[in-house]
């Protein structure tokens, strides 16, 4: 999309200026088009903005997802042009081919795909998320697992036998051997495209498996050949710049891969030496998708409230807390994007650094080398901090630093692991620390799971959900009776699923004066429960039926993410 678009925009009252200067400067720096950044930030729905430069243009808009588009019309256009120029074909009528754009004011690509094809180009408008998923669907047909597979033959691969003293110059030989190496590639792209957080790439005695954890669910996507296990996964070490003669201790590496359109994805790569060969873990850091707006992570209007109360405070400790994979991280980077103005000086120590945020100064830490969390948070103190971020607290010496610089002025974010809000207390009272330490130091937990959003796309009601059901889950009778459960049906924008994108669930849990006394006293953990849902909070459970009565969730997701409140 033009620039001068966002200027009509501002004019017609639609954005406002500061709207639009936000949206270009997240443009620039994640290398994306100013409408898609737009949209993505929540300022105008995707029909709206397509609506209105269609009626600009006078030219007509089209709904992508609802129109089935000729595999022989795709062709017509190489998928380099498509991508650069952001458009996708859609009809052939006689000499006339009909171009979905988000943007028709642009001749240089009109002429160019009119030269290219030799056809009169008619433009319609489409959103550009839609064109980019489109193209992301029909030209990654063409170079599919499946027919990437179809090209080995049991020529291709030497089999490297599974013995100690495998020599690293026959593995590195085996890993550049091409069918491997497109193979590989194609493995972390396909995962990009199908927006998964992790590939697990997994050996066992007799078959080697690929899974994607797509939405906080695993789901397999191939089972390459076993002679391939030692290509495969000295390639993925040598592209993270591992030691592929090292095979009997864990390895942590990064890959960093440029995905075209100017994006770049980070792969976190952790390998695991199992029984019959190397484990390999990537998680995805994608930039662009990081959501620093607390607003739009799931937060219900109170509990928003309580958490930003608790991170402005001038000193004390915010808790997040959850198991691996839950968001804490987001959470986290949030509250600190939140925080990071000129005049305070933010520190984070984390284990390891999975977003870079200008203005904050982050460290990594290295436990067999120095620094870990203790020494990072010492060092700090020396820092004239105002603002602690600590990744994780695991132990005694930790927990112990983190809670004194709680009391002497400054901010400590930090995470846990544990079940809910309310047992986060025992479990720092269990490290070590006292009662009257926690009370005095902390002023907010805040436990949280991810929970999968059902498909805007396909969409409808669920009938076999019925109230009582409801009430059961812990739904209260009058909200459950005129509660109206949808499910996704599954489409080509879910992959079939039935969801698509996650939303977070939250228990945020503010340690007010008669909660400190509960803590002060030695009360459970269920003790603590009860009389924080007295003073009204809402439960992982509670927040999760609220999710599901906004049409967001299913009543499945509901259990899987939340146990029933006691």
């Amino acid at each position: 999309m033009n620039e001068r678009i966002g200027e009509l925009l501002v004019k017609e009252n639609l954005l406002t200026a500061e709207q639009l200067k936000e949206a270009r400067s997240e443009a620039r720096a994640h290398g994306a088009r100013l409408g898609a950044q737009i949209t993505q930030l929540g300022y105008l729905d995707e029909s709206e903005l397509t609506d209105f430069v269609a009626k600009q243009y006078g030219v007509p808009s089209i709904n992508l997802e609802e129109f089935e588009i000729d595999r022989a019309v795709i062709e017509l256009i190489p998928e380099e042009v498509a991508t650069k120029h952001n458009v996708v074909p859609v009809n052939r009528a006689g000499s006339t081919l009909i171009l979905a754009t988000a943007d028709p004011s642009n001749i240089f690509a009109l002429d160019d795909i009119k030269f290219l094809t030799g056809y009169n180009i008619q433009p319609v408008v489409a959103a550009e998320d839609a064109i980019r998923r489109t193209i992301d669907a029909f030209y990654d047909q063409t170079s599919s697992l499946e027919d990437v597979m179809g090209d080995f033959d049991d020529s291709d691969i030497d089999i490297i036998q599974d013995v100690d003293d495998v020599d690293a110059d026959e593995l590195a030989k085996a890993s550049e051997d091409a069918p491997v190496v497109k193979l590989v590639n194609l493995i972390l792209t396909d995962a990009v495209k199908k927006t998964a957080s992790d590939i697990h790439i997994e050996p066992y005695e007799k078959s080697f498996r690929v899974r994607y954890r797509i939405d906080g669910v695993l789901y397999e996507v191939m089972k390459p050949p076993l002679k391939l296990k030692n290509a495969i996964t000295s390639r993925i070490k040598i592209m993270s710049e591992l030691d592929i003669a090292e095979r009997r201790l864990p390895q942590d590496g990064r890959i960093k891969l440029k995905m075209g359109r100017g994006k770049e994805m980070d792969f976190r790569v952790s390998v695991l030496p199992t029984l019959f060969g190397e484990k390999i873990v990537m998680r995805l850091l994608d930039k662009s998708n990081l959501q620093l707006d607390m607003t739009k992570l799931g937060f219900e209007e109170e509990q928003l409230s309580y958490f930003k109360n608790s991170i402005h405070q001038p000193f004390g400790m915010v808790l997040v807390t959850g198991p691996t994979g839950s968001g804490k991280t987001t959470t986290l980077y949030s509250a600190l994007s939140e925080l990071n103005k000129v005049g305070e000086n933010l520190s984070t120590a984390e284990d390891p650094v999975e977003f870079n945020l200008a203005g904050i100064n982050q460290v990594q830490m290295h436990d067999d080398i120095g620094p870990n969390f203790a020494a990072a948070l010492r060092s700090f103190l020396r820092q004239d901090p105002d603002i602690i971020m600590v990744g994780e607290i695991r132990d005694f010496e930790t927990a112990e630093i983190a809670v004194k610089a709680a009391l002497t002025g400054h901010m400590v974010l930090s995470t846990l692991h544990t079940n809910d809000a309310p047992s986060t207390v025992n479990r720092l009272l269990n490290m070590g620390i006292e009662p009257f330490l926690v009370s005095s130091s902390v002023n907010c937990i805040v436990a949280q799971r991810l929970a999968r959003r059902v498909c805007e796309e396909c969409k409808e009601p669920d009938p076999e959900v019925i109230a009582e059901a409801l009430i059961e889950a812990g739904m209260e009778e009058s909200l459950a009776r005129g509660t109206a459960p949808v499910k996704g049906r599954g489409c080509r924008n879910c992959s079939d699923t039935g969801f698509r994108g996650r939303v977070a669930i939250y228990e945020v849990m503010e340690l007010r004066e008669e909660l400190k006394e509960f803590v002060l006293n030695g009360a459970s953990s269920l003790e603590l429960k009860r009389e924080a849902i007295r003073l009204g909070m809402k439960t992982l459970r509670q927040c999760a039926l609220s999710k599901l009565a906004d049409g967001v969730t299913t009543l499945g997701e509901v259990f899987r993410v939340s146990t029933a409140d006691q």
